[in-house]
């Protein structure tokens, strides 16, 4: 299954191996908080100041 924007922080981690790892090395290390669980990626990449399309490529590799 593809990874979207849409998608939670939670659901991306729970389903795809490998996904908190690569969160990480774009400096998102809150993977595990609880706001995670709730919060889309797109909405995550927003308050860390990410760009979701260099996310979403590098997520779904």
């Amino acid at each position: 299954m593809k990874i979207t924007k849409d998608m939670t922080i939670g659901q991306i981690v729970r389903e795809h191996e490998g996904a908190a790892e690569t969160l990480m090395t774009f400096g998102m290390g809150c993977v595990g908080c609880p706001s995670a669980q709730a919060e889309t990626l797109e909405e995550a990449a927003m308050v860390h100041g990410m760009n979701i399309d260099d996310l979403l490529e590098a997520l779904n590799k």
